[in-house]
């Protein structure tokens, strides 16, 4: 049933940018199954017949039966076109979801052994993302994230090639995985030069953990916005000093609920945020293992939460606001976010 038949706007119309998307988790669950059936690589049930999956980050145990599906679902991607096609595809379903910018994030040392080194790879996806973007209309950049799993001076040679790239197609800087795992402060030395760099400071914090992780990614990574960060309404004085620093966070429902972090989307605290004052854009995450994309992220939190048009359009402003757009891009899209409240629901 087409949203406005119940007096409420279209959610897919309206225009959003999008800040938290990752890299092979973007991919469609057709091309999926369409790439693993080329190349002979079995899938388990969870990524076939059982998808998407049943999903818990609850123990270790529950995160490394995650990973492993985001490695099987990596191993599709084989040659420059599929590359290729999984960039253009996120754009173009983000488009259909009304997206206007787009911030995909891709950890190129998991790509490195197949395409020739994180070098190679991340040019490969720059000029896919240029390409994507001239044929959608989308607007697009690129964060680079390193892997917490992995050893910090890794992350530090990831975040020299990101500042190569600064200004050319990367924009932004951050630490990805299980965030229960490793050391936090060990990465300051990477983002310390992602910072030099001018880049934007994105490390995951305050999901799988609590506020206490959450204060450490911006005492030592120094974060200018967190993925994910919705635990910090679990203390008062965090969020206020959020809201005061201007940190956005990257709030994913979904993955949030699938994850086990919160048991419904009725308990995902946004409410909680938005009355402090926090600047909150809503990602998807990874819709190929938790089979929601963008528009579902807002359709969500207006049916769990009783949002008015006013306050979506709201969340869609603090997106735009919270990304590295182009000021002529930002000041499109709130243009446009303005016409889509104006409007009549159902016009």
């Amino acid at each position: 049933m087409a949203e406005h038949s119940t007096g409420q706007r279209d959610l897919r119309a309206l225009p959003k940018a999008h800040l938290h998307l990752h890299f092979t988790g973007s991919m469609r669950h057709a091309t999926l199954l369409e790439l693993a059936e080329r190349d002979g690589i079995r899938l388990p049930d969870q990524l076939v017949s059982q998808w998407p999956p049943e999903l818990s980050a609850a123990d270790e145990k529950g995160w490394f039966r995650f990973q492993r599906l985001y490695d099987v679902a990596r191993s599709v991607l084989r040659t420059e076109a599929d590359v290729r096609r999984l960039v253009l595809e996120a754009a173009e379903d983000d488009v259909r979801d009304g997206g206007r910018w787009l911030e995909i994030q891709v950890d190129p040392s998991g790509y490195a052994a197949r395409f020739d080194g994180i070098t190679a790879f991340t040019d490969l996806v720059l000029d896919a993302v240029a390409d994507a973007s001239r044929a959608t209309g989308l607007g697009m950049a690129v964060v680079i994230a390193a892997n917490r799993i992995r050893h910090p001076l890794d992350a530090r040679t990831l975040a020299r090639l990101a500042a190569q790239y600064a200004g050319r197609g990367v924009v932004g800087f951050g630490l990805s995985n299980d965030e229960r795992r490793g050391q936090t402060t060990a990465f300051a030395g990477a983002f310390g030069i992602a910072e030099r760099a001018g880049l934007l400071l994105v490390p995951h914090g305050g999901e799988l953990r609590g506020p206490d992780h959450v204060a450490q990614c911006l005492d030592a990574l120094h974060a200018q916005r967190l993925g994910h960060g919705v635990r910090s309404a679990e203390d008062p004085a965090l969020l206020e000093r959020i809201v005061e620093a201007g940190v956005a966070l990257e709030v994913c429902p979904t993955s949030n609920v699938a994850l086990g972090v919160y048991s419904d989307l009725t308990s995902v605290p946004l409410p909680t945020l938005l009355e402090a004052g926090a600047t909150v854009a809503l990602g998807a995450d990874d819709p190929l293992l938790f089979g929601s994309r963008l528009h579902g992220q807002y359709a969500a939190m207006r049916a769990a939460h009783d949002l008015a048009d006013e306050q979506l359009a709201e969340l869609a402003r603090m997106s735009v606001r919270a990304s590295c757009a182009p000021s002529d891009v930002r000041a499109a899209v709130l243009a446009d976010v303005d016409a889509w409240l104006r409007a009549e629901p159902g016009a």
